[in-house]
């Protein structure tokens, strides 16, 4: 199975965040299958804290990964894999 979570990045008290897909049976911080995007909740720009692959999520969500509910907040908020 695969999911969509967060890879921690950065130095300590500084951190960042890569949108990755994972093999569900990976640790948090190992090898990824693929990125898709990045968060930097310490970012002052909006445009900036959050960037996303958009077409690359929504297929990775057609063919079932399964998201966090951290990756499943900042999604919602972006309006991705939100049918409509």
């Amino acid at each position: 199975m695969v999911k969509l979570r967060l890879k921690r990045m950065g130095r300590r008290n500084r951190a960042f965040f890569r949108l990755c897909a994972f093999d569900a049976r990976e640790e948090r911080d190992g090898r990824s299958i693929e990125q898709l995007g990045t968060y930097d909740p310490m970012e002052k720009d909006e445009d900036k804290k959050v960037v996303l692959k958009r077409e690359r999520i929504e297929y990775w969500l057609s063919v079932g990964a399964q998201p966090t509910e951290t990756v499943a907040s900042i999604l919602k908020k972006n309006k991705i894999g939100i049918k409509s």
